[in-house]
C-alpha cells in the first residue's frame, strides 16, 4: 500500500508544481511537495541513504535541465532563482522522482535497460505534458530536439538513480528497504 501512496503523492506533487509554475504561484505547491519528501525520507528505513539519493538526484537533475535550457532546447516558467538555472520547482520535482526509486519504482531495481527505456520515454513525456499545461516551452530545437535531449538525460537518470540507491544501501539490505 505504501507504494501506491508514494505513486499517488508523486502524481499530486508533480501536478501541483506544474500548475503552480504555469500560473506563477509555485511557492505553496513546492512547499507542500517538499513536506511530502521530508516525510518520505523520515519514514524511510534508511533515512540517511534516502536523503543522499534525493540530493544526488537534485544535483543531477539541476545539471541536466540547466544544460538543456542553456543549449536552447527548453525554457521554464517561474525561473527563480535564475534564468540561467533550472527553476527551483524543477529541483523539487527531481527530489520527488528520487522518492519513487525505493518505493513505487523499486520494481526497476536490477533492470537497467528497462529503467533506461522507461526514463527515456516517461521523462520527456512528463515535460511535454508540463509544457502543454503552460509550465515551459520548447526552444530552438523544437519539440523533437527537446524530447531527444530530455530522452537522453532521463535514459541516463533513472538507471543511475537505481544504481546509486542500490550501492548506498548495499545488496543485502535492498530487500529490507523495499518492504515499506
Amino acid at each position: 500500500m505504501t507504494k501506491f501512496w508514494n505513486f499517488a503523492c508523486f502524481q499530486l506533487g508533480w501536478f501541483a508544481c506544474i500548475v503552480g509554475a504555469a500560473h506563477d504561484h509555485v511557492f505553496w505547491p513546492a512547499a507542500g511537495t517538499l513536506f511530502y519528501i521530508a516525510l518520505h525520507i523520515w519514514r524511510s528505513s534508511c533515512p540517511a541513504a534516502e536523503l543522499r539519493l534525493v540530493l544526488k538526484a537534485v544535483i543531477f537533475g539541476v545539471s541536466a535541465d540547466t544544460l538543456i535550457v542553456n543549449l536552447g532546447f527548453l525554457s521554464f516558467e517561474d525561473a527563480w532563482p535564475s534564468a540561467y538555472l533550472s527553476p527551483f520547482w524543477m529541483w523539487v520535482l527531481w527530489a520527488l522522482v528520487a522518492s519513487t526509486i525505493n518505493s513505487s519504482l523499486s520494481w526497476l531495481q536490477g533492470r537497467p535497460i528497462l529503467a533506461a527505456v522507461l526514463g527515456g520515454v516517461a521523462g520527456p513525456m512528463s515535460y511535454e505534458a508540463g509544457i502543454r499545461m503552460g509550465a515551459g516551452a520548447w526552444g530552438v530545437g523544437g519539440q523533437v530536439g527537446g524530447l531527444l535531449a530530455l530522452g537522453l538525460a532521463w535514459g541516463i537518470a533513472i538507471p543511475l538513480l537505481m544504481h546509486w540507491s542500490h550501492h548506498s544501501v548495499g545488496p543485502g539490505l535492498t530487500k529490507i528497504r523495499h518492504k515499506h
